[in-house]
């Protein structure tokens, strides 16, 4: 894929919507981190639903260290791997606290140092709460990646290395919520929607999947 066509794509991303931003719902950098923690192998719908009751008694990394372990694990176990992730929040919040004055830090090497936070979640706080032109790969992205000729690459890194070196610099503080976005309504896993995909002209899948029939 060529440049020209790259930047169509980002330009008609972009007029459909100007300003994207997460689905996850916060209210503080801290809010943010734990939710993008929380929303590993899970929905972002599940995570709002058990977020909205955890951040209205624990919005603070000093509040939520204080409900420790196991309160915490009951309060977002409807969501996937509660337990696993009620332990790396403590812990997360007890390094905010003694380290990092109770503030989410702006360094990557920081933020990745935190317990339940890898990559992909530092790159996604960095963009969204700093607004550093970092581009988070999930799996709606690097599906959208590849299958559209985007960036094409074999693995997550690889991906996010691409779009980095492909897409323009203006595109790129907004790149990661429009392919997440676009991953998630449009050109999802089983059965891309081509029929009312905006970019489908500029798009270089083969198996292009036709209108269903009324």
């Amino acid at each position: 894929m060529n440049r020209e066509k790259r930047c169509a794509i980002f330009s008609t991303l972009r007029a459909q919507n100007p300003t994207p931003t997460t689905e996850l719902e916060y209210a503080s950098d801290f809010q943010l981190l734990i939710a993008v923690i929380l929303s590993a192998q899970a929905t972002d719908i599940s995570v709002n639903k058990a977020t909205r009751i955890l951040f209205a008694i624990a919005p603070t990394p000093a509040t939520m260290f204080a409900l420790g372990e196991e309160k915490l694990a009951q309060a977002i176990r409807t969501i996937g791997l509660y337990r696993s992730k009620a332990k790396y929040v403590i812990a997360t919040c007890q390094l905010l606290l003694t380290q990092h004055q109770g503030q989410v830090p702006r360094q990557r090497e920081a933020l990745e140092a935190l317990p339940g936070v890898g990559r992909k979640t530092a790159n996604v706080v960095l963009n969204t709460a700093f607004g550093e032109p970092t581009i988070a790969v999930d799996t709606h992205i690097f599906r959208v990646a590849n299958r559209t000729g985007l960036a094409p690459g074999k693995n997550v890194i690889e991906v996010e290395r691409n779009l980095l070196k492909y897409v323009a610099p203006e595109y790129q503080q907004h790149a990661h919520h429009w392919l997440i976005l676009h991953g998630r309504y449009v050109c999802k896993a089983r059965k891309p929607e081509c029929w009312h995909c905006a970019i489908e002209p500029l798009c270089e899948f083969r198996s292009k999947t036709p209108a269903p029939h009324d």
